[in-house]
Formats: structure tokens, C-alpha cells, sequence
């Protein structure tokens, strides 16, 4: 109890004076209600600072308590302010001063374009309509007022006042006279039909006035339609056929349309009224107008545009252009009054008159006033029936302009060929800068050279080669006059006069420009691009020239006469080849491929003896050319000089002594049948060469064809032996095993030719072959997708994977190949002959195209079997003619079925054209 007594009067007892509430807990005081009367202060700052040194806090120390405000901030704060710092302080202002001075320029002129760029891309109000405002000096009160309000543009829709008024008794009568019924029949009604009713209404409906007031509108619209109504006092006479054209004419337009076209109206109205003196408002405004289907009041724009703006020859022609033709014809008149010096006003006019006799007085009455306008003078003289009247304009025309060329060079053409001499001389002189007369005098001369067939032909090359002098000169004088022409725009001109039938002109400029702007180094190959983008685009006079200039620098150069004796080959005649060919040996001996050249053209035009000729000479320039003498064999051969073939072949082993030469006998022989001296010459041949592989495939097949098969099997596996690299051999082998029923050896040799010759697809191809004529379809299959395997981009095993596929995947599968092979010609020709099979036969047609696009695409024989198959079953007779013709020139030397009927000894000497029918007879 004691101690209970004692805490009340703790309680009771007033507090310290510094007490308050809440200290300890970081409180600084707080005042409540009972306190405001005789409130009391809270505690002093030493009392809190004691409190929080207590609870271990630090107290807050002002930054600004201990800064004396007499001493400056800082690092070096309190220091002493010395003469030699304010002299420091002096020297460091100079400098800021000066850099910013020197600044200063640079900052204000990039600061000024910075404005002026910006002022010149978003320029004020003010600055827009400047030069409006000052127009507005001159406006009169007048014009003021007849300035027409803009109208409400701002798209708000206005408050329609609310009004309201009252209802007549009739409009209340009549609704209520509405929902009545009839209830009594009309007397009318029965004593003429009987009891007749309405069938809706309680009403009568009076059609008699319905279809008076339908023909009264009809008759309104009829009226306001203009040009088909014609009115003579109240009546009204309409055509009918007219009425309805008008009405197809006429176009409907949306609200939208409308509203733009107001819109326009109102700017073009301000724009001619604040700047009339500006002609293509007029025109604008009148446009619109025509554009609205306004014709009257396009008119009359166009026609105060004329009075506002005389000067301008574009209004009067627009107001002639909407005026009929004899209105526009005074409006033109009027404008030869204001601007007569307008050639545009002056060929208007002319094109208004219907006769030509009109025409030539509008134009010569222009050139009256215009005497200096060549198109006045061009367009008068095309008027012109006789050319003796137009070689008399155009003699005046050059009188009047003697600047024109193309007067002189029109008066030069009208010429005979020695006044047009005078008159190009004449033009040379006014106009000595101009490169067309110059051509122009050449391409005369070689007319003058080439006209006339009774000249001998000594006094044509003098004239010609005054061409050439011609053109030379040409390009010196111009030169002199400071006249430059590029070497690219020589050219274009020398493909123009080739263009035009003057091929003497276009080799003449070629001679004198070619050599223009081309480094000494870059001649040759410059050239030769200019002579192959020639021929690109057809100009082969162009290209000849170019490469007979180059033959000229180079004319030991075997590769630019090949390309000269190309360019003959495809475009120029057989006398122009073998002029070519001919200056290639004599500057080339050495080049057996312009002999061969020479040669076989010779043999092809018949003439064996020259071919002979020919050869002869390249024997006394490459004795020991293997190429030339197998081309001397052959040529013998052919032509049934087999005696004097065998002579040339043992010649040839002596003085050539190559491992081709010792083929090639051991090949003649088994070609006659000489089996035994064909085996002797290939025994004395794989002594010498032991590494060529066709000794010992011709030593094979002859065994085999003597059905001496042990012996055909040691050759080629002696062959193999020394030429394991060769796929042609293992081929052969696996073949010699399946003829001698062995077929499991057969399989074993290609496999281990496998294991030689990695990722080889005629291998892989051979082996799905074995397996195939074994009987064993599913290990064909399984070892075409081995192959396909290790060779992901073979075109052959591709195409034997797609025939192996059933009918419906087959081209689905051909979509895969093409994607894997790139584009293989086999799988080319694959797919043709997919669509074959489908009856689609233009796009079977286009795709055998395809097969044979490319150089070396065009050397596979079988394609060119298969197409000529194809269109000997589906095509014309024009079709087939097409494909043997190309089939022919192509020369194709591969293809399985086209190597095995080539080189068949009983095929030897027929042409390309009876091997491309065998072949095509045989595929299956």
C-alpha cells in the first residue's frame, strides 16, 4: 500500500521545469490545447544537445557557422589578397576577353546562318504575304469592297436559332383526315365501274395529275439542260438523241468535290484579284472552271487573264484552246498583236488552218516576224511538196541562220552530190565548232564512192580512202577550235553511221578517235572490250573496225585474231573469214589453231585441195605439231586417201612423237579392221607411254571384241594399275565382267574403283546400274541413296533418282534436284522430259531449250537427241529442222549415248547431223 501511495503522489507531483514529454525518444516538444494560455517555451538548444549526447548521437554542424562573411569561399579561403594576385586575376580577364573576342566572329556568322536557314525553311506570316502587302498599296477603295467574304471555314457547326411557330388548321385537319376510313362508296365510281374502292387508302388517288406534274419537272429539267433546248416564246423543242448524249456527258460530282471545288474557286478569285499580272492564276482559275463544267465562265477568265496578261503567249493559247476553232482563231490573232515574236503563238495558229495552202501563209507570215526561228523554218519547209521549193527555203533559211546545222545539213541532202560539197564547205566555215558536217561530208563522199557501179575498183579505195583523210582532218580541226569529244561519243557516232548504211564512215571515225583517252598499257584490253560491247548491242561494222585498228597495233597477238576470225565466223561471209584467217597465219605462224581454222573452213567449203594447201604450209611452220598433223590424217581419211593417212600417221610418229599420235594409229587401224596391227601399235605405245590410260582401253576392247576375255581382263587391269585415277577404265572393267556373266565382280571392282575415286557419281551411277540389270531393284535403290550420300550436288544420280521415284513423286522429287544440283542441265533435261510424259509440250519444249543454253551445256549430245525425239513426235517440220541445225553447230562431244555411236568404228565419217538421228533413235 505504502509503496502504491507513493506512485499516485509521484504522479501528482508538477513537473521539472525542463521537462518534456517525449526527450528521450528524439522529441523537441509539442503544444496541445491546454497549453495555449499560459504556454511555456520549449527547450533550450545546450538541454537537446545534451539529450542526443546521451542517446550517442552526433549533432548537426552548420557549414556556414564558422565562414567569416568578410573572407571570399574557397579553396584558398583566408588567405592573404596580395598585388601580384589581382594582377594574376587581371592577366587570366585579358585572356577570356580576347578568346571570346576572337570567337565572337565565328559564333554570331554560325548563329546567323543557323536563323537565316531557319527563317528561309519556316518563315513567319508576315514574311509570306510580304510582297502582298506591298500590292496592297495600289488597291482601290473599290476593290476593297468588292472584296467577297471568306465564309465560315472553320468546319463548326453553327446554333440555329431556336424558333417556333404555329401550326395551321389545315396541316391538323389533314392529319386527322388521315387515320379516317371511307365508309361510303363514291356515285362516280358506281355508275361507271360499279363498286370499285381504293385498295389502301380511305382516299381516291388522282393519277391524271400526277402525270401532269411528272411531265412539268421532266419539262424543267429538259429546259435547264444547256444546248439541247431552243425556246421560241413559251414553247419548247427538244432532240431527243441530243438530250440523251447530254445526259451521258454530263458527270455526276459528290458533295465533297463541290465543296473543294468552292473552296478553289475562292483562292483563284483572291489570287487573280491580288496579283492580276500573274498569267498561270488565270489559267488555273480557268481550268477549274472547265474542270466544274462551266465552259461560259472558264471563258470569260481566260479572257480577262488575256487582257491582264498580254505579254504572256501561254494564256492565249489556253483561251485558243477553249474556244472553238474559228473563235480561237481571233484569239490568236489578237495575241500575234501583243506577243509576235511567241513562236508557240505563231505554230498554233498554223495548226488551226485545215488546208495546206493556210498553213504555208501562217508560217511564212511568221517568219516574217521570227526570221531567226529554225523550227519555223523546219516546219515550213516539211510543208514543202517539191524539193526544189524546199532547197529554196532552206537556201534562204542558212542565209538568215547560218549557225543551224541542221538547216545545212537538210539543204546538203536536197543537194546533188557536188553542190552538196559546196554547201557542207559552206557550213564547215560558218560553223567550224560542229562535228556533224564533218560525218556528213563523209558519209557523202562514200555515197559519192559507192553509187555509181561502173567505177573500177581502184578509183572506189581512192575515194574511199579520202573518207578516212576526210575524217582525220575533221577531227584535227576540231581539236583546234577547242571541240573535245569524248572517245565514248566518237563511238556512238561511228555505231550511228553504221546505223544509217555508211559503214566506210563509222571505220573511218573509228581509226581517227579510237586510239583517244587510252592509256598504252590499256590499249589492248580497252579495245577489245569495245570491240565485244559492239557486237553486244548488233553493231558488227563497229566491232570489225575496232578490231581490225587493234590487229593494226597488234598483230601478233593470236588471241585478237581468234576473236576477228569469230566475229566473221558468226556475222560476215565466208570470203571475209578467210581474209581474216589468211593475215592470222601470216602474222601468227605459229598459232596451229588459226591454221586448223583456215584449214577446216576451206574442207567445209569443198575445196579439199586448198585445205591441203593450207596444211602444207602449217607443216613447214609447226613441224612437230601433233594438232596439224592428226588434222592432215583426217582429212585424208575422210576423203578415202587411206593409203596416204597410214603414211601421214608414221611420219608423224617420227617427227611428233607424241602418246596421241600412237592413239590415233592404234585407233585408224581398228577403225579397217587391222586388229592385228592395231594391237602391235599399242604394244610399241604402252612401251613408250605406260601411263596413258586410252593405250590400254584400246587394247582392252579389241580383246573384247575378239572375245578373247582373259586378255581384255589383264589389260585393264594393267591399265588400272597404272591409272587407278582413271573412272573410264573401272567402267570398262565392271562392264568386260558383267559380258562374262560375273556379275558380283563387277560389283566388287566398281566398289573398290569407289574406294580409289571418292565421290565420284559415274561410279556411283555404274554400280545402281550393275544392281539394276542383276534384278535386284531394292539394292539399286538403297545404293542410289548411298551415292546420293557422298555426292549431295550430282546432276546424273539426281536424274536416276527421279525416274526411280513413282509417276506421282516424280516432280516433287525433280523440284528437290533442282534445288540440290543448281540447275544441272541433266536434271534440266530431266524435267523436260517430265512434261514430255504429261503432254505439256511448250513448256517441255522450253525447258530442252534450257538444257542446251550454255557454252558447255550445248557439248552434251544426248540433250540434243532427246529434244530432237521430242519434236520429231510433237513438233513441226520447222522445229525439227531448227534443232538438228543447232544440234550441228553446237558439235557436242559427250553423253553417254553419244560417245558410244561417235565412236563406234562402223560411225566413222558420218557428220554431226546423221550421229544426232542415230542418237536419237536409240534413246529409249
Amino acid at each position: 500500500m505504502a509503496s502504491n501511495k507513493n506512485k499516485l503522489a509521484f504522479l501528482s507531483m508538477p513537473a521539472p521545469a525542463s521537462y518534456v514529454a517525449g526527450l528521450g525518444r528524439g522529441a523537441s516538444g509539442f503544444t496541445t490545447r491546454s497549453d495555449i494560455g499560459p504556454a511555456r517555451e520549449g527547450p533550450s538548444a545546450e538541454v537537446i544537445a545534451e539529450a542526443q549526447a546521451k542517446r550517442g548521437e552526433e549533432p548537426e554542424i552548420d557549414p556556414e557557422q564558422f565562414q567569416d562573411p568578410d573572407n571570399e569561399y574557397g579553396l584558398f579561403a583566408g588567405t592573404t589578397y596580395e598585388q601580384d594576385d589581382e594582377e594574376a586575376d587581371k592577366i587570366y580577364d585579358d585572356v577570356d576577353q580576347k578568346m571570346d573576342s576572337r570567337r565572337r566572329a565565328r559564333r554570331c556568322a554560325r548563329e546567323n546562318a543557323e536563323l537565316a536557314k531557319h527563317r528561309a525553311e519556316r518563315p513567319k506570316i508576315q514574311q509570306q504575304f510580304a510582297d502582298l502587302k506591298r500590292g496592297l498599296s495600289v488597291v482601290t477603295d473599290q476593290e476593297w469592297e468588292s472584296i467577297p467574304e471568306v465564309g465560315n471555314l472553320t468546319r463548326k457547326k453553327r446554333r440555329k436559332d431556336e424558333r417556333t411557330f404555329v401550326v395551321p388548321d389545315s396541316i391538323i385537319v389533314g392529319d386527322r383526315s388521315k387515320t379516317e376510313y371511307e365508309n361510303s362508296l363514291d356515285t362516280r365510281q358506281q355508275q361507271a365501274n360499279g363498286f370499285e374502292t381504293p385498295a389502301d387508302t380511305g382516299t381516291m388517288t388522282n393519277f391524271v395529275e400526277i402525270g401532269q406534274a411528272r411531265d412539268k419537272i421532266l419539262s424543267l429539267k429538259l429546259d435547264q439542260i444547256s444546248g439541247t433546248a431552243t425556246t421560241s416564246g413559251s414553247a419548247t423543242s427538244v432532240d431527243p438523241k441530243g438530250y440523251l448524249t447530254s445526259l451521258n456527258s454530263v458527270v455526276l460530282k459528290t458533295e465533297a468535290e463541290i465543296g473543294d471545288i468552292k473552296r478553289a474557286r475562292m483562292l483563284f478569285d483572291s489570287l487573280v484579284k491580288s496579283n492580276p499580272k500573274h498569267a498561270p492564276g488565270w489559267i488555273a482559275a480557268a481550268c477549274l472552271e472547265e474542270h466544274a463544267g462551266r465552259m461560259v465562265a472558264a471563258r470569260k477568265l481566260i479572257k480577262a487573264g488575256c487582257e491582264q496578261c498580254p505579254k504572256s503567249d501561254d494564256v492565249w493559247l489556253e483561251a485558243a484552246r477553249l474556244h472553238n476553232n474559228d473563235d480561237a482563231k481571233v484569239i490568236l490573232a489578237n495575241a500575234v498583236q501583243h506577243v509576235g515574236q511567241s513562236v508557240k503563238i505563231w505554230l498554233a495558229a498554223a495548226d488551226l488552218e485545215q488546208d495546206v495552202k493556210s498553213k504555208k501563209r501562217v508560217l511564212r507570215k511568221a517568219l516574217e516576224n521570227i526570221p531567226n526561228s529554225v523550227r519555223l523554218w523546219k516546219e515550213t519547209v516539211n510543208l514543202e511538196e517539191s524539193a526544189t521549193d524546199a532547197r529554196i527555203l532552206l537556201s534562204r533559211a542558212v542565209e538568215v541562220i547560218p549557225l543551224s546545222v541542221e538547216l545545212w545539213l537538210a539543204l546538203a541532202r536536197l543537194e546533188t552530190p557536188e553542190r552538196a560539197k559546196a554547201v557542207l564547205n559552206k557550213a564547215r566555215k560558218s560553223v567550224p565548232t560542229s562535228h556533224e558536217i564533218w560525218i556528213a561530208a563523209g558519209r557523202l563522199l562514200e555515197q559519192g564512192a559507192m553509187g555509181d557501179p561502173d567505177k573500177s575498183t581502184e578509183s572506189r579505195d581512192k575515194e574511199l580512202e579520202l573518207v578516212d583523210r576526210t575524217i582525220e582532218f575533221g577531227v584535227r580541226a576540231l581539236r583546234q577550235h577547242q571541240v573535245l569529244l569524248t572517245r565514248e561519243q566518237w563511238l556512238k557516232e561511228a555505231e550511228r553511221c553504221e546505223s544509217d548504211g555508211s559503214p566506210r564512215t563509222c571505220e573511218a571515225i573509228i581509226k581517227a578517235t579510237v586510239s583517244m583517252e587510252v592509256e598504252e598499257e590499256d590499249r589492248l584490253d580497252t579495245w577489245v572490250g569495245d570491240a565485244e560491247s559492239a557486237e553486244a548491242r548488233g553493231m558488227v561494222g563497229t566491232a570489225r573496225a575496232v578490231l581490225a585498228y587493234a590487229l593494226k597495233v597488234f598483230p601478233d597477238q593470236r588471241n585478237l585474231w581468234r576473236k576477228a576470225a569469230d566475229l566473221e565466223k558468226a556475222h560476215g561471209t565466208k570470203e571475209s573469214l578467210d581474209g581474216v584467217l589468211s593475215q592470222a597465219v601470216h602474222y601468227c605462224p605459229q598459232a596451229e589453231v588459226l591454221w586448223l581454222m583456215s584449214a577446216k573452213e576451206k574442207w567445209l567449203a569443198g575445196d579439199v585441195p586448198a585445205a591441203r594447201e593450207v596444211l602444207e604450209k602449217a607443216f613447214i611452220a609447226n613441224p612437230e605439231s601433233e594438232q596439224i598433223w592428226l588434222a592432215a590424217v583426217k582429212l585424208e581419211a575422210e576423203n578415202g586417201e587411206l593409203g596416204v593417212a597410214r603414211e601421214l600417221l608414221v611420219r608423224a610418229r617420227t617427227v611428233a612423237d607424241t602418246e596421241r599420235i600412237w592413239m590415233k594409229s592404234a585407233v585408224f587401224e581398228r577403225q579397217q579392221g587391222q586388229y592385228a596391227a592395231a594391237l602391235e601399235t599399242v604394244s610399241t605405245a604402252l612401251s613408250k607411254f605406260p601411263k596413258f590410260a586410252k593405250l590400254y582401253m584400246i587394247q582392252g576392247q579389241i580383246r573384247q571384241m575378239e572375245k578373247q576375255y582373259s586378255s581384255a581382263r589383264a589389260s585393264y587391269a594393267a591399265g588400272l594399275k597404272a591409272c587407278p585415277k582413271e573412272i573410264t577404265l573401272w567402267v570398262l572393267a565392271s562392264k568386260l565382267e558383267e559380258l562374262d556373266g560375273k556379275s558380283i565382280k563387277a560389283r566388287a571392282l566398281l566398289e573398290k574403283g569407289r574406294l580409289v575415286n571418292p565421290a565420284n557419281e559415274i561410279l556411283w551411277a555404274e554400280s545402281v546400274g550393275v544392281e539394276e540389270r542383276s534384278g535386284g531393284a531394292a539394292q539399286a535403290k538403297a545404293m542410289l541413296a548411298r551415292g546420293l550420300q557422298e555426292c549431295p550436288t550430282s546432276g546424273l544420280l539426281w536424274s536416276m533418282s527421279i525416274w526411280a521415284e513413282p509417276r506421282p513423286t516424280r516432280k516433287s522429287r525433280s523440284v528437290d534436284a533442282l534445288k540440290k544440283s543448281k540447275d544441272n542441265p541433266l536434271i534440266t533435261c530431266t524435267v523436260a522430259r517430265l512434261f514430255w510424259t504429261e503432254r505439256k509440250i511448250e513448256k517441255a519444249r522450253q525447258w530442252f531449250s534450257r538444257s542446251v543454253a550454255t557454252e558447255q551445256d550445248k557439248d552434251i549430245g544426248d540433250h540434243w537427241g532427246w529434244w530432237l525425239k521430242f519434236e520429231r513426235q510433237h513438233g513441226t517440220p520447222e522445229y525439227v529442222e531448227e534443232v538438228i541445225r543447232q544440234g550441228a553447230a553446237a558439235e557436242p562431244h559427250h553423253g553417254p549415248v553419244w560417245q558410244a555411236i561417235a565412236k563406234d568404228d562402223k560411225n566413222v565419217g558420218k557428220s554431226t547431223k546423221g550421229l544426232l538421228a542415230m542418237v536419237a533413235d536409240a534413246l529409249q
